[in-house]
């Protein structure tokens, strides 16, 4: 099954429950199904979890008060959202998973590129959750590592396989399920819930480095999100108002992410907490007995769908970089085949990496944000500044169409971009408390992090200044060609080629 009418129709039927028919296909628009009113919510999620709150331990463990901290937390989400929140409004008006798209950029075999940058994202952060989750758990209710980490990948994977419909009801009941109790935790805290005893941090202050520091790690905590947003929103209708969908998922987002991390920091502040589990049991036992079980229980099994949500988006990535390679047709068993190695590798990563969880989180949030922005870069300017939105699907799936096998425009640019940011790399190991990498320019800035921005600038202006050799007019007559009937057919037997 490759994406059928019938099958989509079937998943509809049986509520969600029926796995999903497509991959890395193009959705038809007859079979666009998913609502707008969705993605507000479905993104509020994203960042509605322990995780984000961990975010706000960061700042306190590297000397910033909890005001400070949630300021520069919620500059740096809002700043990173806008490219998130942009890069979603192209699923709609491609029917295309995100990275399928970045072979206009880097070409139908260049895109590997970009695919292990995101893949090691996709890995990293289900790596990183899981590790907090299985931290938490043993902690809070003495449970074997090892079977917290089996059983969370596990439901990651079902969710995933199922795809789509499913991990938008999942995310819907956790969003349920979460709000009331993290609405009454904050209130709670306010109040000065489970500070008894507690003697708050009263040596945090402000420091550039840290505040700095912490805008990037927010920043690129929404970033990271950018390879994901058009897997979620390519099942929207293509005439969903652009306007819309980018403020409803910029507001979603945004606001949740800012509320965790503000509430990280001040548990870190008020409680000396540094795991958010342990922490959310703490508050939640002062106020009634048996409260702070249950919010952990409810606080991780909110958090599955998320785990879900890397797995899934993994799966799409490793399914494209397959199919750069060798021609393959996305059937419910290659989809099951992916995500069944992604989930091994994923286990052994996470039983073998030992180490502190907020001291990891940071390092790892750091990371990924430089492999990501050149990334990016490229693929907004392309979109919105050199080719418009516009684009001929069916070219995505071959490499003698017009996107080539190759594309040097996009690979030189997140290489330039790359290399432009290295000099002003500051990498701090926060568990064994020194530098790992301090770039030169860096090291002038005392430890102020802008090789994100550098990043963006230099990929950016690069891409668009190579773009400029592009034949425009060339692409747009074959564009201009194509009707939906022409796109659904050759994508169709793109994917029949592979068989």
């Amino acid at each position: 099954m490759s994406g059928s009418p019938v099958s989509a129709r079937a998943a509809e039927a049986s509520g969600g429950l029926a796995i999903e028919g497509h991959s890395i296909d193009y959705i038809p628009e007859n079979e666009r199904h998913a609502k707008l009113s969705s993605q507000g919510p479905f993104w509020f999620l994203g960042n509605f979890h322990f995780f984000t709150i961990s975010i706000g331990f960061v700042g306190p463990s590297l000397g910033l008060s909890a005001l400070w901290t949630m300021l520069a937390g919620a500059l740096g989400i809002m700043f990173g959202t806008i490219f998130m929140a942009f890069h979603g409004s192209q699923g709609p008006e491609m029917g295309l998973p995100q990275m399928i798209q970045s072979r206009a950029q880097f070409g139908y075999r260049g895109v590997i590129l970009a695919l292990m940058a995101t893949m090691f994202v996709f890995v990293g952060f289900n790596v990183v959750n899981i590790s907090l989750i299985m931290n938490g758990l043993e902690h809070v209710f003495g449970i074997d590592p090892t079977i917290v980490a089996v059983t969370v990948v596990l439901i990651g994977a079902l969710l995933s396989i199922y795809g789509h419909d499913l991990m938008h009801k999942a995310f819907k009941w956790a969003l349920l399920a979460t709000l009331p109790l993290y609405a009454l935790v904050t209130i709670a805290l306010m109040f000065g819930a489970g500070q008894e005893g507690v003697t708050p941090a009263t040596d945090l202050g402000f420091n550039w480095v840290a505040f700095a520091t912490l805008f990037a790690i927010g920043a690129s905590y929404n970033i990271s999100y950018a390879p994901y947003v058009s897997d979620y929103s390519r099942y929207l209708p293509k005439n969903t108002s652009r306007v819309k969908l980018i403020a409803a998922v910029f507001i979603g987002a945004s606001l949740s992410g800012s509320w965790m991390i503000g509430l990280g920091a001040w548990l870190a502040q008020q409680l000396k907490a540094a795991d958010a589990l342990v922490a959310l049991n703490q508050v939640g036992s002062s106020m009634v007995p048996g409260l702070g079980n249950l919010l952990v229980i409810v606080s991780v099994a909110g958090f599955l769908p998320i785990i879900a949500l890397n797995t899934y988006s993994a799966m799409l990535t490793l399914l494209t970089g397959v199919d750069s390679i060798r021609k393959i047709t996305p059937t419910p068993r290659a989809r099951v085949l992916s995500i069944s190695v992604i989930s091994v590798i994923l286990l052994t990563c996470v039983l073998s990496i030992k180490g502190d969880g907020i001291a990891l989180l940071n390092t790892f949030l750091v990371l990924l944000l430089y492999f990501l922005v050149p990334w990016t870069a490229v693929n907004l300017v392309d979109y919105f500044f050199v080719r418009k939105g516009r684009y001929a699907i069916p070219h995505f799936f071959t490499p003698k169409g017009i996107y080539g096998a190759w594309q040097f425009r996009g690979i030189v640019s997140y290489l330039i971009g790359f290399a432009a940011m290295v000099p002003f790399f500051y990498i701090f190991d926060a568990a064994a408390g020194k530098e790992v990498f301090v770039g030169p320019l860096a090291r002038v800035l005392e430890g102020v992090d802008i090789a994100w921005l550098v990043g963006l600038v230099v990929s950016g202006l690069t891409y668009y200044l190579l773009s400029r050799s592009i034949d425009l007019a060339a692409e747009r007559r074959v564009i201009d060609a194509l009707s939906e009937s022409d796109i659904v057919a050759m994508t169709h037997s793109s994917a029949e080629a592979g068989r």
